[in-house]
């Protein structure tokens, strides 16, 4: 009895097995499902990143397509096409699709561009690429600003050496092609394209070699060249092109020709640049001697209004020596409140003199070129010249082949004053200066102020191929040039002066103004929804 209790004891026991052996295959069964649920989701995850990343760099081919295409054509904002006439409100122009093929020239998805131009004479596109991956239909949509830098990117640009007096103090980024005496102050980048140059005495040098960048250790005030800040100093950098400027003086001819339906025609000419028609546009302003002649005192004058006009006058003649605009140039008005054209460009054939009446608020670029002769036009600054806010909403661009000057008789003549000029200046082949003599009479220096209470003000970028300078030192007497104790010599210009940057300008210059290189990407960003 006691053996068969015991078998019987050993069967119940196997029982409790069976139940055990279920259960577990039971759950490893679970275990599996659930693995193989989260094997497969996984697997479509990874399915899914991948139609996604290849949507993704569908879309960012769109971008980088634009890229090209506007390094090209600047002003196509079309995509080589002609519509639609009107762009979406929010959008621009568009939408364009493209097909796109991987590198083993399988079509693969496609991109629609659409494409918004900023206006107001900006570099600065705004372009939206939705991408498309052709099986699935995942889309990603990517968005940037593209632009160009234009000779407004810089504070002062010049080709030749630049110096800077102890008195003089600067905003933003300077630059020099040859190098740059660095005396007085300045919060930004200075750079120099040479490691190394010898100025001339007559831009503070001393016959010796110096750095691209440097200051005089003489200089203590009113900054310490020993113990200021030189992080900002740098040598060798690349030079900046000039001879850009030609073409983009060519370019505001053409704008300026097709503005207006009398001259049109012209515009899309392969000489177009070297046309000289007689017919006077809101646009164009042609020659001023029909025979091709050239006088540095003849030309027009054009007085900025505040209500998107200018006044024009003939310019027949100027005395540099007298005392202000009005008794200095002899001329004739031509036309009252005429209106800046929409493209925001006016081109003289001939020189200009420029101003502003009080509160100017608007967004133009007057060009002076003989493109069609061997003489260079110029541009006189005739009286202040300022905007009405300074919040990049406003520009005057003056873009001359010779000199853009400050008049001797721009300046108030006495007394305490704050003389101000707000633009963005480039001279393709000349100086963009206050003059050290008068045109009138070049044994005669022109005029200076000394004093801590006759300022200049500038405010916007400048741009030369030679000199910049708002005053001249010389160690001898000389009529009209006032005696500086501070600075040792007799001065003609104005000798306590600031040069303040637009940073606005870098990438929304004055209507077409000239551009220094190429487009480039300047930010970008997913968007998450399309249109």
């Amino acid at each position: 009895m006691k053996n068969l209790l015991y078998k019987f004891s050993g069967n119940n026991d196997s029982g409790f097995i069976i139940p055990t052996v279920l259960s577990l295959i039971l759950a490893l069964t679970l275990i599996s499902a659930s693995a193989a649920v989260i094997i497969d989701s996984n697997l479509g995850i990874g399915d899914n990143n991948i139609k996604r990343q290849q949507a993704f760099n569908i879309s960012e081919a769109g971008l980088n397509y634009y890229l090209w295409h506007l390094s090209h054509n600047g002003t196509d904002y079309k995509d080589g096409g002609t519509t639609p006439a009107t762009p979406d409100p929010t959008l621009g122009y568009g939408p364009y699709v493209h097909d796109y093929y991987d590198d083993n020239a399988k079509l693969t998805g496609t991109y629609t561009l659409w494409i918004k131009p900023q206006g107001g004479g900006s570099t600065v596109v705004k372009i939206r690429s939705i991408g498309e991956e052709l099986k699935s239909h995942t889309k990603r949509t990517l968005e940037a600003e593209i632009g160009s830098p234009s000779y407004a990117s810089y504070s002062i640009a010049s080709d030749s050496a630049l110096w800077f007096g102890a008195n003089e103090s600067t905003t933003g980024p300077v630059h020099s092609n040859v190098g740059v005496r660095m005396d007085g102050a300045s919060d930004s980048d200075v750079t120099s394209a040479n490691a190394t140059y010898v100025p001339s005495t007559s831009i503070g040098g001393d016959g010796s070699s110096h750095p691209g960048v440097w200051c005089h250790t003489s200089v203590i005030s009113p900054v310490n060249c020993s113990t200021r800040s030189k992080v900002d100093w740098r040598y060798p950098v690349p030079s900046i092109d000039f001879n850009q400027v030609t073409t983009g003086l060519c370019t505001m001819k053409r704008t300026a020709f097709a503005s207006d339906a009398a001259t049109s025609g012209l515009s899309g000419l392969a000489n177009a640049c070297t046309q000289v028609p007689n017919t006077r546009t809101a646009a164009y302003l042609p020659q001023r001697a029909t025979n091709g002649s050239y006088n540095q005192t003849r030309g027009w004058e054009i007085d900025l209004n505040n209500n998107n006009t200018y006044n024009l006058y003939q310019v027949n003649g100027e005395n540099d020596q007298a005392t202000s605009y009005s008794t200095a140039l002899t001329r004739v008005l031509t036309a009252s409140n005429v209106t800046i054209p929409s493209s925001g460009v006016i081109f003289a054939e001939d020189n200009v003199w420029v101003r502003t009446t009080a509160g100017f608020n608007n967004r133009v670029t007057i060009g002076a070129g003989r493109l069609a002769t061997n003489s260079n036009a110029q541009i006189m600054i005739a009286d202040d010249m300022q905007y009405a806010v300074k919040n990049g909403t406003i520009a005057i661009g003056l873009v001359a082949e010779g000199n853009v000057s400050i008049a001797p008789y721009a300046p108030p003549q006495s007394g305490a004053f704050n003389f101000e000029v707000n633009a963005s200046i480039v001279s393709q082949s000349g100086n963009v200066i206050y003059p050290s003599v008068y045109r009138t009479n070049s044994s005669r220096c022109t005029r200076g102020w000394v004093n801590s209470d006759q300022t200049f003000s500038f405010y916007g970028s400048v741009a030369t191929r030679q000199i910049w300078t708002w005053t001249w030192i010389r160690s001898g007497s000389c009529p009209n040039a006032v005696y500086s104790a501070a600075d040792g010599g007799y001065m003609s210009g104005i000798t306590h002066n600031n040069t303040a940057y637009d940073y606005s300008l870098s990438y929304t210059p004055p209507p077409s103004f000239p551009i220094t290189s190429s487009y480039n990407i300047l930010s970008w960003r997913e968007v998450l929804s399309t249109p």
